[in-house]
């Protein structure tokens, strides 16, 4: 994991606001927002659902930002990708096709 990543997953858990280079993360009353130059890319919400987005790029600095998120929010998910198309993994191998506002949480439900 990139250390950025680690300082964006730190800024999350603590509650924290945090900018650097390209990604920041901002808090509101439900959860954390996470931008990746200044997209939407994630929602991590208190009660544990983490939401993804792509933020229109499917590129592989969101994909990296969006795994380092689930690494540390919802263990056992990841975001691959596929002959150029986006997936969602579960624990089992299981996979769901990227689409923006899918939501997972460490309780390993889709």
């Amino acid at each position: 994991m990139r250390k950025i990543e680690q300082q964006m997953n730190r800024a999350i858990r603590f509650g924290q606001n945090f900018t650097s280079a390209n990604t920041t993360v901002t808090h509101t009353a439900t959860g954390a927002q996470v931008y990746l130059h200044g997209n939407h890319i994630a929602t991590v919400k208190q009660n544990s659902d983490v939401i993804l987005f792509d933020g229109g790029w499917q590129s592989n600095t969101t994909k990296s930002r969006l795994n380092a998120i689930c690494y540390e929010f919802c263990t056992g998910f990841k975001v691959l990708q596929k002959n150029w198309e986006w997936f969602v993994s579960d624990f089992g191998g299981n996979r769901k096709e990227f689409a923006d506002g899918i939501t997972v949480n460490y309780n390993g439900c889709w």
